[in-house]
């Protein structure tokens, strides 16, 4: 399942970075493509604010 981002994002990029895949997209609140994710919370791990959780 892919992870996704909440509302607590703040747009910082960190994430982005972090993204071995390219799945995360930007705006206002950062995005992921579920079809792109391969689950492996880097992103999470790297998210400032903990915005990032596994989706459901």
């Amino acid at each position: 399942m892919a992870y996704v981002i909440s509302n607590d994002c703040i747009a910082c990029g960190t994430c982005q970075a972090e993204c071995p895949t390219g799945a995360i997209n930007e705006g206002e609140i950062y995005s992921i493509d579920p079809d792109i994710c391969v689950d492996c919370g880097t992103c999470a791990d790297a998210c400032p604010t903990g915005a990032i959780s596994p989706g459901e």
